[in-house]
């Protein structure tokens, strides 16, 4: 019935639980297996706002603040290049603010995906140039462009580099270079950096840089109105949707970032919003992820991605409506392709998927733009890497999304002979290759992977919190679990086992049936249950079965109540009576 194993995380100690009277046993669980144990860290990450990095302590910063205020003050031409991502529009959208408001000569370049690709292109750079540009700050991009920054550096543009992915061999010749990773090399310790801000994320540090400073010197006499808070719902939108780990400051930047989201205030945002169904007040990580990043995504998966910055910076409520409609009709449109593209790359690996380490699909129709979603889907589905390639004339993409065995950025690195470009980090990558490498490429990365993962049983492993019997579930679990939202990437929802429930009832429900809604009881209480995309074991489950489920609140039709989202399910096994245990324990 399922194909994943269950790792039950261990139990914490009496005397650990004891710690905290006024905690709920089963949030001081959680916790404990995130190893936040001591009194001041459990209060912090239940208090994430307590702690503001400074956006001085990343290596480049001064610089970078130096070379922009200058100019600031010579009224210098700026372009902030961004891309066309989710978390390459909103930094690029927050730095044009930021400037703005400080008063630049600033212009976006957010580069066509189609067309011209990821990353700093030396043909963008000459047209800057032509176009009077005379500092380059790129955003989530540029960390190894080295060969086209010094391009600009020959027609007399500056480049500042501000970047999140992985760095090269090299720093590139840059005016500056702003990498939190250069920072974690030097002092791992350095919770911020570790966790690794998004693109988004990094370019705030530069705009609270800039703000603190012309607080402190301002470069002319214009007033500045905009504070550094006012840009924490993109910030917000840019981490959830790049899946960074929600930790330390990403985590708090978040956290207020949807604060604002919830208050509507950004125009564009609450179109979109609107446009997607969602009412203030609701809207929190799930929703960054799923249905506004998704839609932000599509206007560079389909067309140009100018259509989703043009929404973010909007004043013009009627503007933002038709923006926001635009988004929508282009994910749909999304949608579609990327099925279609998943049933043809699932075709072409279905031979080998039960032997091979690594799956490989590369074709003319599987567009650019969606390549990462299928690859995506692909290591979701037979739990391998997934590499996904859109052949070109000459030069074809490739995307590749990884598992937690296998480092794709340190293989794609392995590799760098045969490719022309590449980036990216341990569960995410893409490159650029010609088209006489490919055959080359396959062979050498389905070799590592063998190499690393060949004598391992892979098997997608969800680790479970707490084994609990199901009257352990209540609303003041649910509000205190709460507490440690957003969740997400690295910040996992709590997850809990129940074992030998009675399946009262089970039906397929939502789109093509694919959603299993389920009754469960444990003889004392029924619970209402949903298990989405596990529609085909409906009327084919066992009388008792064991539960994976994360606890949540259901709303519909302005009606709230508690249900169960089923991660997995297995059939009924004898309990050990470990939930119980837990729960005496804490007595």
């Amino acid at each position: 019935m399922s194909s994943k194993s269950w790792r039950i995380a261990a139990k914490a100690p009496p005397g650990h639980l004891l710690q905290f009277p006024h905690l709920h046993r089963l949030l001081v669980q959680t916790l404990y297996n995130r190893g936040i144990t001591e009194p001041e860290r459990v209060s912090a990450f239940l208090d994430p706002d307590s702690a503001r990095v400074n956006p001085f302590a990343l290596q480049g910063m001064n610089d970078a603040v130096t070379r922009i205020r200058r100019a600031l003050r010579a009224g210098e031409r700026t372009a902030v290049y961004g891309d066309f991502d989710a978390d390459g529009v909103t930094a690029t959208a927050l730095l044009v603010e930021t400037l703005q408001a400080l008063g630049a000569d600033v212009q976006p370049y957010i580069p066509d995906r189609h067309s011209e690709g990821y990353g700093l292109k030396k043909e963008a750079l000459t047209l800057l140039a032509r176009a009077g540009v005379d500092l380059v700050i790129t955003v989530d991009c540029g960390i190894r462009a080295c060969e086209q920054i010094a391009h600009a550096g020959r027609l007399g543009l500056d480049v500042i580099v501000t970047d999140h992915h992985s760095l090269g061999r090299q720093l590139p010749p840059a005016a500056a270079v702003i990498n939190p990773w250069r920072d974690a090399a030097t002092s791992p310790s350095h919770q911020a950096w570790s966790d690794g801000l998004s693109g988004s994320g990094v370019a705030y540090q530069v705009a609270r840089a800039l703000l603190l400073s012309n607080r402190q010197s301002p470069v002319s006499e214009r007033e500045v109105l905009l504070e550094e808070d006012h840009l924490l719902d993109l910030v917000a939108l840019g981490t959830v949707a790049d899946v960074v780990p929600l930790l330390g400051e990403n985590r708090a930047l978040v956290r207020r970032g949807l604060q604002r989201i919830n208050a509507m205030e950004r125009v564009g945002i609450r179109a979109l919003c609107q446009k997607a169904g969602l009412k203030p007040g609701s809207v929190d990580a799930g929703s960054l992820g799923y249905v506004l990043g998704p839609r932000l995504n599509a206007a560079g998966r389909i067309a140009h991605a100018r259509s989703a910055y043009r929404l973010l910076m909007t004043h013009d409520p009627d503007e933002a409506a038709e923006l926001a409609g635009l988004l929508d009709t282009l994910n749909r449109q999304r949608q579609e392709v990327t099925r279609a593209a998943q049933e043809k790359a699932r075709w072409m690996v279905s031979e080998v998927v039960d032997s091979a380490c690594l799956l490989f699909a590369a074709a003319p129709d599987f567009p650019a733009g969606i390549a990462g979603l299928v690859a995506s889907r692909l290591t979701d589905e037979f739990y391998r890497p997934s590499v996904v390639v859109s052949i070109g004339e000459t030069l074809s993409r490739g995307s590749a999304r990884s598992i937690a065995e296998f480092d794709i950025a340190e293989a794609l690195e392995r590799c760098e002979d045969l490719l022309v470009r590449h980036g990216g980090h341990a569960a995410a990558g893409g490159f650029t290759v010609a088209n006489d490498q490919l055959d080359p490429l396959a062979h050498r990365l389905q070799q590592i992977a063998a190499d690393q993962l060949g004598d391992q049983e892979l098997m997608p492993t969800l680790t479970v919190d707490a084994e609990v019997d199901l009257s352990s579930m209540s609303w003041d679990l649910c509000e205190q679990l709460a507490r440690l939202e957003p969740c997400g990437c690295g910040n996992e929802r709590p997850l809990f086992v129940s074992r030998s429930a009675h399946v009262c009832r089970s039906r397929a429900v939502g789109r093509e049936s694919s959603h299993l809604k389920l009754t469960i009881s444990d003889g004392m209480a029924a619970w209402d249950a949903i298990a989405f995309r596990q529609g085909e074991w409906a009327g084919q489950l066992p009388d008792a079965v064991d539960l994976a489920y994360y606890l949540e609140v259901n709303e519909w039709n302005g009606q709230r109540q508690l249900q169960l989202n089923v991660q997995d399910i297995q059939p009924a096994t004898s309990w050990d009576g470990g939930g119980a245990d837990l729960e005496t324990a804490a007595r």
